[in-house]
């Protein structure tokens, strides 16, 4: 073949390569990122308006600058006792009812980091159990939660109260048990994490639940079992409080 026709040909030919790659590279990077959203479909969020009743109560009676933030689900909602209960420690609570943890990840930017919070106490997956969630996209979302907090307050330290295993979601024990664990074996591993296990008071000599700490319901709680949390979680934090910065 002669030289000249030859490298024409090489040419046409790279050119062709280059041009099917240019077409094929988009098409492929689409079909991976649809790929991704059927895999990974989209949570619900909700709770708009308990969100924005918060941000009226900062408004009308802004919380301290580094304090010790509540944030989570129901089970510390309904806390009534919590400031006299960890009193002198400035404590205050922006948990909300029904909250699974992707809700708490997607309203973090108005109810957890503008107050830059020295220690957050969270608790949440009660109710990601009952949605279906795994114990790994529940560890997930909470490892999502710490990672966005370091981004931005380093110095923050974070305690996972354990998912309690009431006795409402018995048939679930085993995602709640493996939740845990997999929250538990992560905080191990960062000095600015801890896990808190409230769980062993909830439960007798016998093993049993202590049903006379719930509500009908068997899944929210009477006063006694906040006292029986006090117990537990206050130590810790007041521990973390009186380290120096």
């Amino acid at each position: 073949m002669d030289l000249s026709l030859k490298v024409l040909s090489e040419r046409k030919t790279s050119m062709n390569r280059h041009k099917f790659w240019s077409l094929a590279i988009p098409t492929l990077l689409v079909m991976g990122l649809v790929g991704q959203s059927v895999q990974q479909p989209a949570r619900p969020i909700g709770f708009a308006n308990a969100i924005q009743e918060f941000l009226d109560q900062d408004k009308a009676s802004p919380p301290p600058q580094g304090a010790i933030l509540f944030i989570g689900s129901s089970i510390f909602r309904l806390w009534a006792d919590l400031k006299t209960q960890m009193a002198p420690l400035p404590v205050f609570n922006r948990a909300f009812g029904g909250s699974r943890t992707w809700e708490v990840l997607h309203y973090m930017d108005k109810i957890v980091l503008p107050y830059k919070p020295r220690i957050i106490v969270y608790y949440c997956g009660s109710n990601d159990v009952d949605a279906g969630a795994s114990a790994a996209e529940i560890s997930a979302n909470f490892k999502a939660f710490v990672n966005k907090v370091a981004a931005q307050l380093p110095e923050t330290r974070i305690f996972y109260v354990s998912i309690n295993k009431a006795p409402e979601k018995k048939a679930l024990w085993n995602v709640v048990d493996e939740a845990n664990s997999l929250i538990r074996d992560y905080t191990v591993h960062n000095k600015q994490l801890g896990f808190i296990d409230v769980n062993p008071v909830l439960f007798d000599a016998s093993g049993k639940p202590r049903l006379e700490l719930y509500r009908d319901d068997l899944l929210h709680f009477h006063p006694p079992a906040y006292v029986e949390f006090t117990k537990i979680v206050r130590p810790v934090i007041e521990k973390a409080w009186n380290i120096p910065r």
